[in-house]
């Protein structure tokens, strides 16, 4: 179980973050879960239940306009980094990993480029890599025009949200059985963050296709990169973008997976986690 907290930054925002609490195991390991898009920030049932089976106490907070947090005007995916500081500094927590996915990947390494030393490891799941023109960026995305709006500014992103529908087509048979089974809640979640607004995914877009802030470059933290072979939202040349760009970074493939399916994979990212040392 998690429990919900407010937290007021010193700009004066309100960042609503989740917490599993310390584990009392002598090993434990903290991990700050950074949510896809749409979501609102709460820790689903499966991270929870993975979590808490490897002595891990699991960490995660909403967005700036998702979840009741206060939106943060032309925010930048490295903000995510500042945030993250924050959260951790009020639980006193000095070390972490980070876990990521879709959305919340670039988020989770900008924690790891931006924090040095803080940031033990980083789990990348399904993650965009930063918008570039060496690469088709778009290639084998369903449905892209979301972010090709977005390329335009946040207005014509917005004027985009008004008319915006989620083609089905996006997902694969496997992910949408890993839905209606152990990720049910994933959907449930990304209908309630939707039903609040546009505000959240509209930023994420627009800070997706401009300076993520952080050269993923300077990311010195071992980073696993986990990626569905099948995967029609973020597909597989983002991964390996990433990969060719993160010194540190290595490729799990999964071929079958899709952009959900690939989700089933968390646990095991936590082991792995696990296996490359726990912070001091």
């Amino acid at each position: 179980m998690a429990n919900q907290h407010d937290l007021t930054v010193p700009d004066r925002r309100r960042l609503v973050y989740y917490d599993t609490g310390p584990t009392e195991a002598a090993d434990e390991l903290t991990l700050v879960w950074h949510h896809g898009s749409p979501q609102t920030g709460a820790l689903l049932e499966p991270l929870v239940t993975a979590a808490a089976t490897r002595r891990i106490r699991l960490i995660s907070y909403a967005r700036p306009a998702y979840g009741g947090s206060t939106r943060l005007p032309g925010r930048d995916v490295a903000s995510a980094a500042g945030d993250v500081a924050q959260v951790a500094d009020a639980l006193g927590i000095d070390r972490f990993a980070v876990m990521g996915a879709s959305g919340g990947g670039p988020h989770a390494l900008a924690c790891a480029a931006l924090l040095g030393e803080r940031v033990v490891g980083v789990v990348s799941l399904a993650g965009i890599a930063p918008y570039s023109d060496r690469f088709d960026w778009f290639a084998g995305m369903v449905a892209p025009s979301g972010l090709r709006a977005a390329v335009n500014g946040r207005e014509a992103r917005e004027r985009h949200a008004l008319t915006d529908e989620f083609d089905e087509n996006s997902f694969t048979t496997s992910d949408w059985a890993t839905l209606a089974g152990p990720w049910a809640s994933l959907g449930r979640d990304a209908g309630e963050a939707a039903a609040a607004g546009s505000d959240g995914l509209v930023d994420d877009d627009v800070a997706f296709v401009s300076s993520w802030g952080f050269d993923v470059a300077a990311i010195t933290a071992p980073v696993l990169i986990v990626q569905g072979g099948e995967d029609r939202v973020v597909p597989v040349l983002h991964a390996d973008s990433l990969v060719r760009s993160i010194p540190t970074a290595e490729l799990w493939l999964r071929p079958r997976d899709g952009h959900i399916s690939v989700l089933n994979a968390c646990p095991v990212g936590m082991d792995w986690l696990r296996s490359i040392g726990r912070p001091d």
